[in-house]
């Protein structure tokens, strides 16, 4: 089979230890899935079923890399999140296997056009321009489960120019892993490739060209972009 045109080169995260990748074919977010960012975010907190949003897989940008201030914007927002990268596929899976889906786990920086998305979200239109944008998703390199288990608690941070911004425990997600993946599975069939942006803990904060952007998870991995 050939095609009409040159298909998009494949996405791909770094794995750890190896020169093999990851290939990359959905990205899901979970939305305020952190009680402290959820009230700042002006929501409740409440322990409701969660929800979800798409970030395209070419969305994707390697760890330690320069990132372009995206266009349309004057309100670029950090959001530091616990990454599950799903190795093994399905639907409706049952919370007590779900770990069994993993294949690892990384850390990203969920970039938002916070300005675009309260636009949008106040007139009750998708989020798409706000988070779906080109760059929006730096990404560490990925440690398989095999290696590194499935970490339940650990801090989780963010730094801009040094100056901490988000520091919290992954023990704080109102959704686990376990949780997310068994709600997420009910509405979409899983795929491997697929990657989960976990959600994120309070203290998210505009940014300017010139900003240097450092955070981590414990026991996992740390992350790092400079904006440009």
């Amino acid at each position: 089979m050939a095609y009409v045109i040159e298909p998009a080169e494949q996405a791909a995260a770094a794995v750890a230890g190896s020169e093999d990748r990851f290939p990359v074919r959905r990205i899901y977010c979970v939305g305020r899935n952190y009680a402290a960012h959820a009230r700042e975010m002006g929501k409740d907190p409440d322990r409701e079923p969660p929800f979800f949003f798409m970030k395209p897989a070419d969305a994707l940008v390697a760890n330690g890399a320069a990132v372009p201030y995206p266009p349309e914007t004057a309100n670029l927002h950090h959001e530091i999140e616990l990454v599950a990268a799903i190795g093994r596929g399905g639907c409706n899976i049952a919370e007590a296997d779900a770990l069994d889906h993993v294949w690892g786990y990384g850390v990203g920086i969920d970039l938002t056009r916070r300005d675009l998305q309260l636009a949008a979200r106040d007139k009750g239109r998708p989020w798409d321009t706000g988070k779906g944008f080109d760059h929006s998703a730096p990404l560490s390199a990925l440690h398989p489960a095999s290696v590194i288990g499935h970490p339940s608690r650990g801090r989780i941070w963010l730094s801009v120019n040094g100056e901490i911004r988000q520091d919290a425990d992954i023990a704080d997600l109102i959704w686990s892993v376990p949780e997310t993946i068994a709600c997420l599975s009910a509405l979409f069939t899983l795929v491997p490739g697929d990657l989960i942006y976990t959600g994120t803990p309070a203290g998210v904060g505009a940014m300017v060209r010139g900003d240097r952007i450092e955070g981590g998870v414990d026991g996992i991995d740390g992350i790092s972009i400079t904006l440009i």
